[in-house]
């Protein structure tokens, strides 16, 4: 987040929603004209560009549209793609941030690729399932989010290079396109919010009746799976079920395991794997790892489990400060899919005197993590991209500690602000959601918010928040969670003067605690105390789709409130 520091989804965006679909959606079949279509777009000039030269109109519909924006859309990015690759290439002209910013560009336009591929494959036909059109709608919201990172990155080494508008105007532009795809899809395949929880709340606890432990794992493995993975986690409450595990390796610092890297463990992880092939899990001996670790997209379903918090380290140091871009400071990265993290912490020791340094950066899909520890100061954790889950962390920092644009959820977590720099306040959350339409957020759920002990025994003049926007359309969601006393009695902080006030959507019902009175909140358009049936948009089971891929994780959780 380019220097922060220094310088909806209830009643307001319902309203916004229902009429996209009373206008749009329930005549996507019968509009006939292009600027029709278009025009209920963000960008209508945009989408007019994207449709075929050649096209004949008379039959069309904003399915046919969609398809025409998500292949102009792919076009575009292979351009784009080219384009970083010729700067790249004459990289000795360039500062180590400019080049540090271009390569965080190319990673997120490799990705941006594979997102509108699958998407086109997606959009091929009309009759998607609730549960691919809600995968294609994440895909689509989290290329808006690659764009705008890449241009943040470039925004923040805009002084240290001359070359910047050659890239960042083309990706402005194409993120227009990108915004247009997004939206005509909702319009054709999206779904109104479900108004209500759609399954109990009780909580679940994951298991296979019919799970299996492959063949292909040697049996000095599977006898260490069956004593390590079913006393840590791997294991439903009558003991009789476990998360599928199709083999295991062991990382420990002396030399007693397969590898004394973790980085070596997950390079020998297999690529592409499927959910039906069982999660790779990789065990992390006690001890402190100094190293940084990346997840990437081709080492999907990885489960990696540590000895606990405190027990299990990995550290690193790296900040915007000694020239990282906020993008790639994190100590570990996640960007494989379906990744499973258990009883680890991860840090970031730059300090606050180093200003952004990211503990864990996560863009995995359907990603979660389970009793671990989040620790550093400015932006601690960043919730990137797709779809996430945390339940029983910790997490400590001090300026927008959590942030990012990812749908995240976190249950019963442990958030602990930390003192900050002289003349800082705290703001746990700095939401990015760019664009209406995309299906982001973060939503903090019977959680406790408490002062770590710096903070707890300060002078009591630091002021805390419960949040900020980043980004004109953040979203923010607090439930039943209890909220100490240090926290300002607004609640919510401005970024700058009345920016996203209107547009922003910042929400709370059913806190506890001193610092959860609500009478002298904030009085923006945009911050409401909302009712349960409303809350329930941002449970588990509503805004991650969570019944369909949390079981399979082992870890519990609750689907609604």
């Amino acid at each position: 987040m380019a220097s922060k520091f220094f310088s909806k989804n209830s009643l307001a965006l319902f309203l916004v929603v229902e009429l996209s679909v009373l206008c749009f959606s329930a005549t996507a079949d019968n509009i006939s004209s292009t600027a029709s279509i278009c025009d209920s777009t963000p960008y209508p000039s945009s989408c007019i560009s994207s449709v075929p030269t050649n096209y004949n109109t008379t039959n069309t519909n904003v399915y046919n549209f969609c398809q025409f924006s998500i292949r102009k859309s792919m076009s575009n990015a292979r351009k784009f793609k080219l384009l970083l690759e010729k700067y790249l290439r004459s990289s000795s002209e360039l500062t180590p941030g400019a080049i540090r910013a271009l390569e965080d560009c190319h990673l997120l336009a490799d990705l941006n690729m594979d997102f509108l591929t699958s998407s086109l494959q997606s959009v091929s036909t009309r009759d998607l399932s609730s549960s691919k059109a809600e995968e294609v709608e994440t895909l689509l919201s989290s290329i808006l989010t690659n764009t705008q990172t890449c241009l943040d990155g470039l925004q923040e080494t805009a002084s240290t290079w001359n070359q910047k508008n050659g890239i960042a105007t083309p990706l402005a532009n194409d993120n227009k396109l990108f915004s247009v795809s997004l939206s005509l899809f909702k319009k054709g395949w999206g779904h109104k919010i479900t108004e209500g929880p759609s399954s109990p709340s009780e909580k679940h606890r994951a298991g296979f009746k019919n799970s299996r432990l492959p063949l292909n794992m040697s049996s000095k493995n599977k006898a260490i799976f069956e004593k390590i993975g079913r006393r840590k986690l791997l294991q439903t409450d009558d003991g009789a079920e476990v998360v599928p595990i199709r083999d295991l390796v062991i990382v420990s610092k002396d030399g007693s395991g397969n590898f004394t890297t973790i980085n070596q463990a997950v390079a020998m992880a297999p690529n592409n794997s499927l959910a039906s092939d069982g999660y790779f899990l990789i065990y992390v001996v006690a001890g402190v790892y100094e190293e940084y670790v990346t997840i990437p997209k081709n080492k999907k379903y990885l489960m990696m489990i540590g000895d606990g918090i405190n027990q299990t380290v990995i550290t690193g140091n790296h900040n915007v400060v000694d020239g990282w871009t906020t993008f790639n400071s994190p100590t570990f990265a996640v960007v494989g899919q379906g990744f499973v993290g258990v009883n680890i912490t991860f840090r970031n020791t730059a300090g606050g005197i180093k200003h952004q340094a990211v503990a864990v950066r996560n863009g995995a899909d359907q990603s979660t993590f389970y009793s671990c520890s989040f620790e550093g100061y400015q932006d601690t954790l960043y919730v990137h991209s797709q779809r996430q889950y945390y339940t029983k962390c910790d997490i400590y920092g001090t300026v927008d500690f959590i942030f990012g644009n990812a749908a995240a959820v976190f249950q019963n977590c442990n958030i602990y602000p930390r003192l900050p720099l002289a003349n800082q306040f705290n703001a746990i959350t700095a939401q990015g959601r760019i664009d209406p339409n995309q299906n982001t957020g973060i939503s903090i759920q019977n959680c406790n918010i408490k002062a770590a002990a710096d903070l707890a025994s300060s002078d009591g003049t630091t002021q805390t928040y419960l949040g900020r926007p980043w980004k004109q359309y953040s979203r923010t969601i607090y439930i039943q969670s209890f909220m100490d006393s240090l926290i300002n009695p607004a609640g919510w902080r401005e970024w700058s003067g009345d920016f996203a006030l209107s547009t922003l959507y910042y929400a709370e019902l059913g806190n506890t605690g001193p610092g959860s009175v609500t009478n002298e909140r904030v009085t923006w358009p945009g911050f409401h105390i909302i009712t349960a049936k409303e809350a329930a948009n941002f449970t588990v089971s509503n805004f991650l789709v969570g019944d369909d891929w949390l079981p399979q994780t082992g870890v519990p959780y609750s689907g609604g409130l």
